[in-house]
Formats: C-alpha cells, structure tokens, sequence
C-alpha cells in the first residue's frame, strides 16, 4: 500500500490519537496498533520519531515522552516518561482565563454549530473558575493578577452579549479616587497590550474606555443597556479612528493636565520643548469639550480649530461673570 505523504496538520492529528492509544494499551504491536488507528505501519514508525520529540515544556530528556526505538526494531512499541497523561489535567488561573477568553473570540464569529460547542466548553470552563473547589485545586501562581483582568474581561464580554448594563468602580489618577458609573457595554478591545471595556458612560453621557487594571470592581445588573446592537469599535484602522459624527481637535495641555491623554482617547501625543503636550482627538459634541476646558483651565488651550477655541473662551467669560460683585 503507497502512501501519501503526510502534513504536520494531519500528523498533530494522527498524535494526539495514538498518544492516548499507548497509555490506554501499554506495550503493543506496531501492526495492531496500525490496524487499530487505520494507518500504514510505516506512517506510524515515524510518528513514533516524532513523539520522541514531545513532552513537557523545558525540552529536557526527563520532560520528553521515551519511546523504546530497540523495541521498535523488533516491531514492538513501549513508551515510557508519559505517567503525566494519567492525571487529569489542572490548569492555572492564567492558563484558564487565556483558554476562555480565546473561546470568547472564537464565539462572536462562529457559526451556530460551532457557537453551541464553544458555549458548552466555555460553561464548563467558567463554572470551574467560579467554583471555590476548584480554586483550591491550582495554583494562583506570580500571574494572577493577569487572570483575574482576564476572568474580568470574559464577565463584561458576556454583559455585553447579553446586553445588561454594568455598575463599575472606576480608580481616576486624575483625582486619585474612586467613582461609580453605570455603563452599557460594547466589548473588551486592546491596544498596545492594554485591555480596554469600550461602553457608553451613563455618568459621562459619552463613549469611554475603561482600562480593564484601573476597574475595582463590575457588577451586571439585570437592566437592559439603552443603546443596544452596538458594536465594539474596530480595530482595523486603529484603536481611535474619526467618523462623519467627530471633530478633530487639536489641544496644547501644561503638565498639570497630562492626565487627559491617559483618560481620554488621543489619536496622537506630541511633546512640547516646555513640558507641555500637543494632543489630538476626536471630538462628537462640541459641549462636552467645553466642559472638559473648563475642568482643566487655565491649563489647556484649542489650537485648532478656532471655532472651538473661541466658544470655550465665552463660555469661561460667562462663568466668570458670576463671581463679580453685584454691580453697587
């Protein structure tokens, strides 16, 4: 019987059947074990090689599976060093939190075959992390922080799924303080390694980004979000791309106001000889850029487009009107 030759795609596959195979029978006949596992003999011989290869992570002789090539001369197989493929595997929080959130991305584009498989795998998976039992059972070990932001962002991908507001507890470094908002979801994004919940901000009555580190806590509540079918922004262009809706706006921000650049989406950050920062951003209502200058006056200014510029000044001109004495 010819044989075709054979990808590493089919080899995998070919693996991680015979691997349970040997454990299962212990030392076999390569002919049996062919027959049993429908391939040729020859095909499995150098599969065998190839197990030789694999094991543990390290890559050291103890770490790799031992397979008995003088027993294999002789047309037997016996392997050895793989007593770990008996015990049922336990995985770390981290190892845990990466599987379910891969699992999540996977769902949003499947297809409902597929979806229904992720959904059974991704219970299992989330009812184990939740379980204090099972808890008990690893070892939280150095990354834990990790796999708690990403158990976090598998609870808002799933608000937002499911779309239910959720109630954070959001740490401001502008204010070096907590403050509670109700949020409506639209998914996690990341961006140059941060982990970002894209939401409508019910306290801002405008589109934020939370970073997933600086959130204390998140609590889905059972009331529906008011924008639904909203969908995270896309990546494909970049984190902050413009729209028909936005206006750029250029800012010139003095040290005391450096803070905006990491609370607020900025499509550029130019330092200044002064210490200053030159920011770009993209603005969808020309009033709450005026209320954010008149947080940070006299510490920032518009340098384009004028327009801007000028309407903040007259609203500043107002409000300062308020603190004269009554004319006598």
């Amino acid at each position: 019987m010819s044989i075709s030759p054979s990808g590493a795609k089919d080899q995998v596959a070919r693996l991680l059947t015979l691997v349970p195979f040997l454990h299962t029978h212990g030392q076999v006949r390569i002919d049996t074990a062919a027959a049993a596992l429908g391939v040729p003999e020859e095909q499995l011989v150098k599969d065998l090689k190839v197990l030789l290869m694999c094991g543990l992570p390290g890559g050291y002789p103890d770490d790799l599976i031992d397979v008995d090539l003088d027993a294999l001369e002789a047309g037997v197989i016996r392997v050895s060093n793989a007593d770990y493929l008996a015990r049922p595997l336990r995985l770390t929080p981290t190892e845990a939190s990466a599987i379910i959130v891969a699992l999540r991305a996977l769902r949003s584009g499947a297809k409902d075959d597929t979806r229904e498989v992720v959904d059974r795998a991704l219970a299992k998976l989330e009812a184990a992390a939740a379980e204090a039992s099972a808890s008990l059972q690893i070892d939280p070990g150095v990354n834990a922080a990790d796999a708690d932001q990403a158990l976090l962002a598998v609870r808002l991908r799933a608000a937002a799924d499911l779309g239910r507001q959720v109630r954070l507890t959001y740490y401001v470094p502008a204010r070096d303080e907590e403050s509670v908002r109700v949020v409506d979801p639209h998914g996690v994004i990341t961006h140059r390694g941060l982990a970002y919940l894209d939401a409508w901000c019910h306290s801002a009555e405008a589109p934020r980004l939370f970073r997933l580190d600086r959130i204390a806590q998140a609590e889905t509540l059972e009331t529906p979000v008011s924008r639904p079918d909203t969908e995270p922004r896309d990546l494909g262009d970049g984190l902050f791309t413009s729209s028909s809706d936005t206006t750029p706006v250029t800012l010139r921000l003095r040290p005391e106001a450096h803070w905006v650049t990491e609370y607020y989406p900025m499509e550029a950050v130019r330092p200044q000889d002064d210490g200053g920062l030159e920011v770009d951003l993209q603005v969808a209502d020309e009033r709450w850029l005026t209320r954010l200058l008149l947080r940070l006056a006299p510490h920032a200014e518009v340098v384009a487009p004028a327009a801007y510029g000028e309407a903040f000044r007259a609203e500043a001109s107002d409000a300062l009107r308020l603190y004269l004495p009554p004319p006598a």
